[in-house]
């Protein structure tokens, strides 16, 4: 059984430290991504910034499976305010290696999109590895439109931003 729930204390903020490193693992391995090329990437994620983030006002979610005395992460999405009014950042959509292509990151990116609702926010915008093209297509899918790309001195990639309206 998969439950999403909210990260409100810091165990569960710990445990899913590990599920967004193995997550992001993956495409840091294709794209040759080190700590040291893209220190920031989730796949080299850190407590330390999740608590960061949280004491931003970053809104965290695991996707768990089993049953409440033995449930554990195997799935992750944040959503952060952005400065521009009426939209949210969905950050770190990870789902384990082991449990994909079961429905999960749908889960994870419908509950994402019901509490953007219920906070009257108007789009949810995301930021991803251009070349990524199987999670590009994927995003599309999901009704997200590509607004741009840009290249950052600082990464070994080039950024591509979506935006899907709330409503």
């Amino acid at each position: 059984m998969i439950d999403i729930a909210e990260i409100l204390d810091d165990d569960l903020l710990a445990a899913c430290v590990p599920v967004i490193r193995a997550a992001f693992q993956t495409v840091a391995d294709d794209l040759g991504l080190t700590e040291e090329n893209a220190p920031t990437n989730p796949a080299f994620m850190t407590l330390e910034r999740m608590r960061e983030a949280r004491g931003r006002g970053v809104r965290m979610f695991a996707a768990l499976e089993g049953d409440a005395a033995g449930a554990a992460p195997v799935g992750f999405v944040a959503l952060e305010r952005s400065r521009r009014p009426g939209v949210l950042y969905l950050e770190r959509l990870a789902v384990l290696p082991a449990v994909r292509h079961r429905g999960l990151g749908r889960a994870l990116m419908d509950r994402a999109f019901t509490e953007a609702r219920a906070a009257g926010v108007e789009w949810i915008s995301i930021g991803i590895v251009d070349e990524h093209e199987l999670l590009k297509r994927w995003y599309l899918a999901y009704g997200f439109a590509e607004t741009g790309k840009k290249r950052f001195e600082h990464l070994p990639f080039t950024v591509c931003f979506m935006e899907k309206a709330v409503g």
